[in-house]
C-alpha cells in the first residue's frame, strides 16, 4: 500500500492526490493555474488515483465497494475515500451530453517554465509503482466494442482483479471462485497531457492533439511522450492508471489502478523538434526500441490514415527518407496497433523500428 506520503519518493518535487491538486471528469485549459511549476528537465513524483471504486454507479464509497470483495478498509487508498467523499460534482450522463464529465480523477496541471506554443513537451515516464494490490475493470453505459450486447442487463460491470504474490493479475473463470487466468502487468499511465487554448475545460474522455486519454500501453518505464505544447507552460498532467491493458481496450477500461510515477518533464524548443520529428500533429510516443506516432478521430479508419501520413511525415523529418519509400516501409515492416475502441474518438499508433535504421 503507498498512502500519500508513504514509502519511496524519488524526485524533488512530490505531487498528492489532495484538495486543490487535481481536476475530476475534466483537463486543464489555458485558464487553469498551475498546482505546480518547474523548470525544464525537472523530475516530479505524482500520487494518480484510479476513478475505479470510487464512481456513482459503484455507491461512491470505495471502502464499501472494495469490502465487497473482501479488501479490508487499510487496504483501501486513504485520498480514494477522501476523494469520493468530497463534494466535488459530478454528471454521470453520457458524453455526449451537454455539460456532462468524465470519470478521470487528473493530477495537475504543471506549469513548466520556458514551454511555448510550437515547442514540444516531452514527458519521461522515470518509473512507476502499484498503490495496491489489486484492481477493477469495467464495462458501462452500453460503451465498450460491443456496446447494446454488454453489459449484459445494463447497468455496470465491475470485475475486480487481484495482484498475486508473483506480481501477476488474475481474475476468474466464473464468478464466485475455482480457476483463475493469470496475466502479467504492464503498468502505465492512459491520461498524458497538456492544456487546451481557451478557457473551457475538455471532457476527459476524448484525446486528441493535446493528449490526454491516449491510452497508449507503450508508456512504461523508460518510454517518453511528446506533446506538442497548446499554452504558454504547457500546463502538464496526468492520470488513469492502469496495471494492465491489452491493445484495443474492448471492455472500456482496462486493468485500472492507482499508479505513484515518477516522471520528468522537458521543454523541445520549436526549431528541435522540427529537426527531430518534423511537425506533430498530436502525441508522440518513444520507446528504446519504437518510434510510435499516432493517429486519432471518431472514424476509425480516418484515425489509421492520421497515423500513416504522420509516419510518413516522421520519417521524411527524422531520417530523410522519400515519401514513396516511406510508404513502402511502412506497409512492409511497421505494425498499426489500435490503441483503444472505446473513449469516442478512436486510437492508433505505429511501431516504427529505429534499429531498422541503425539506430
Amino acid at each position: 500500500m503507498l498512502n500519500s506520503g508513504e514509502g519511496t519518493i524519488r524526485s524533488p518535487h512530490y505531487l498528492p492526490v489532495e484538495p486543490g491538486s487535481y481536476l475530476w471528469g475534466r483537463l486543464p485549459c489555458a485558464a487553469d493555474s498551475p498546482v505546480l511549476t518547474i523548470d525544464s528537465g525537472t523530475e516530479v513524483t505524482i500520487d494518480t488515483l484510479s476513478h475505479e471504486g470510487i464512481l456513482e454507479d459503484q455507491g461512491r464509497d470505495p471502502a464499501a465497494f472494495f469490502a465487497a470483495h473482501g479488501v479490508a478498509r487499510d487496504r483501501v487508498l486513504d485520498d480514494a475515500v477522501a476523494v469520493a467523499a468530497s463534494d466535488h460534482r459530478r454528471n454521470a450522463g453520457p458524453t455526449s451530453q451537454a455539460g456532462s464529465d468524465g470519470p478521470h480523477v487528473v493530477s495537475g496541471p504543471i506549469a513548466v517554465r520556458g514551454a511555448r506554443p510550437g515547442d514540444l513537451l516531452k514527458i519521461t515516464v522515470l518509473g512507476v509503482q502499484p498503490r495496491v494490490p489489486y484492481g477493477v475493470i469495467s464495462n458501462r453505459h452500453a460503451r465498450g466494442a460491443l456496446p447494446g450486447e454488454y453489459p449484459a442487463g445494463g447497468g455496470t460491470v465491475s470485475v475486480f482483479a487481484s495482484v498475486d504474490d508473483d506480481g501477476v493479475g488474475s481474475l476468474p473463470l466464473r464468478e464466485g471462485g475455482g480457476p483463475r487466468v493469470r496475466f502479467p502487468l504492464n503498468p502505465f499511465l492512459g491520461i498524458m497531457g497538456v492544456a487546451v487554448a481557451g478557457d473551457t475545460r475538455p471532457h476527459s474522455v476524448p484525446p486528441g492533439a493535446h493528449g490526454g486519454n491516449i491510452d497508449i500501453n507503450l508508456l512504461t518505464a523508460g518510454s517518453a511522450l511528446y506533446l506538442p505544447v497548446q499554452v504558454d507552460g504547457a500546463l502538464a498532467y496526468v492520470g488513469d492508471p492502469h496495471f494492465a491493458q491489452g491493445d484495443g481496450e474492448v471492455a472500456l477500461t482496462a486493468m485500472e489502478a492507482s499508479l505513484r510515477a515518477d516522471l520528468r518533464f522537458e521543454v523541445v524548443t520549436q526549431a528541435s523538434a522540427l529537426e527531430s520529428f518534423g511537425e506533430l500533429a498530436g502525441p508522440l510516443v518513444e520507446t528504446t526500441e519504437f518510434l510510435v506516432p499516432t493517429g486519432m478521430d471518431e472514424d476509425l479508419d480516418e484515425a489509421v490514415r492520421q497515423c500513416v501520413r504522420a509516419a510518413i511525415a516522421l520519417l521524411q523529418a527524422r531520417y530523410g527518407m522519400e515519401a514513396h519509400l516511406a510508404y513502402a516501409y511502412l506497409s512492409a515492416a511497421t505494425d498499426f496497433n489500435i490503441s483503444q475502441v472505446v473513449d469516442v474518438v478512436t486510437g492508433i499508433h505505429a511501431r516504427i523500428r529505429v534499429s531498422d535504421f541503425g539506430g
